[in-house]
């Protein structure tokens, strides 16, 4: 077999490349192949950030849920409570027809810089090399 050759007549020089040194420089690309791919190992990081973004609309909608809820409770319970007039207008149609919908503005703030958040954790998950 004959040996490959430049213009002048000298062979290249070899190269030589150690399979580590690629590997390490490529880490996080691995993990974005497993993502890609949908290995294994790619669905449980998927998992668990669609797991993290789930418990968190949970949790905020229990929240919505006992903050607005308890409101008809709380008239309910103290029927003086809706008999109370704030510039000619009932504390209940006050506190559900107006401030509900402060509430509801924070609330939802919070679950949209809290899901952001998730995801900047998981693609620093993503991004880190490994070791």
């Amino acid at each position: 077999m004959d040996e490959p050759t430049t213009v002048a007549g000298v062979p290249p020089q070899r190269t030589r490349i150690v399979l580590a040194d690629v590997v390490r420089k490529r880490d996080h690309d691995r993990t974005r192949a497993e993502l890609a791919e949908q290995t294994r190992v790619g669905e449980a990081l998927v998992r668990g950030l669609v797991r993290a973004q789930l418990a968190l609309a949970l949790r905020l909608s229990v929240v919505v849920g006992i903050g607005l809820g308890a409101l008809p409770l709380l008239f309910a319970v103290a029927p003086t409570t809706s008999t109370v007039k704030i510039v000619g207008i009932s504390l209940p149609w006050l506190l559900l027809g107006v401030g509900s919908f402060p509430f509801l503005l924070v609330t939802g703030w919070a679950y949209v810089h809290l899901a952001e958040r998730n995801e900047q954790d998981f693609t620093a998950v993503v991004h880190r090399p490994e070791r």
